[in-house]
């Protein structure tokens, strides 16, 4: 999946000269915690967040301290073709919140949110779905994720989406979200092939 097929496009933007209130209300009113400061040609100059502009609100007012002197020079970005892993990396990594999306000219022409990227994480793993869910241990065998997906298919289990939760010594784990179907014969046969069925839920 591609950061274009998830980012907001055409974002409001805002030049170096907007004021800190000016800022903060055009994002309060469009409920958007960036923006993105571009000049005439709408290339990047900078990035503005609601926090920072809130924190510097008092300064402005009082000392003249103005949006560009607020604002993220030069700050991360990230291509419309680039893979929405590698944003979501940079996004976590970071600690940040979004990023201004730009083509090879330094245009702005989307933002991507952690909110974008969340929401289709819900999508993908199908969370918002009414459907079963099964949390299976596999141990450390080799082949254990294509035998338990095999049983669970036998059982006429439909899969959704797989967890995995993160490598340890001696476990791994599976998390299976799976169409509504009855979950207990599948449970059964999990356990009668002797892996250890951690949770479940129908």
């Amino acid at each position: 999946m591609r950061v274009r097929s998830l980012m907001i496009e055409n974002p409001i933007t805002v030049s170096d000269r907007t004021s800190v209130q000016e800022a903060i209300h055009i994002m309060e009113e469009n409920a958007i915690r960036h923006l993105p400061v571009v000049d005439n040609q709408q290339k990047l100059v900078g990035w503005v967040t609601l926090g920072d502009m809130k924190q510097g609100l008092l300064p402005a007012v009082v000392t003249g301290v103005s949006l560009a002197d607020l604002m993220i020079r030069e700050p991360i970005t990230v291509n419309a073709d680039a893979d929405i892993e590698w944003a979501a990396r940079i996004i976590f990594e970071r600690k940040i919140g979004g990023l201004p999306v730009v083509n090879g000219n330094r245009k702005v022409i989307g933002v991507i949110t952690v909110t974008d990227i969340l929401g289709a994480f819900i999508k993908i793993m199908g969370l918002l779905s009414n459907g079963s869910r099964i949390d299976i241990d596999v141990g450390q065998e080799p082949e254990g994720f294509e035998k338990v997906s095999r049983i669970i298919h036998e059982q006429k289990g439909k899969v959704i989406s797989v967890g995995i939760a993160p490598e340890t010594v001696d476990r791994q784990i599976y998390y299976f979200r799976l169409e509504a179907c009855p979950i207990e014969p599948i449970v059964t046969a999990l356990q009668k092939a002797g892996y250890e069925v951690i949770s479940s839920e129908a």
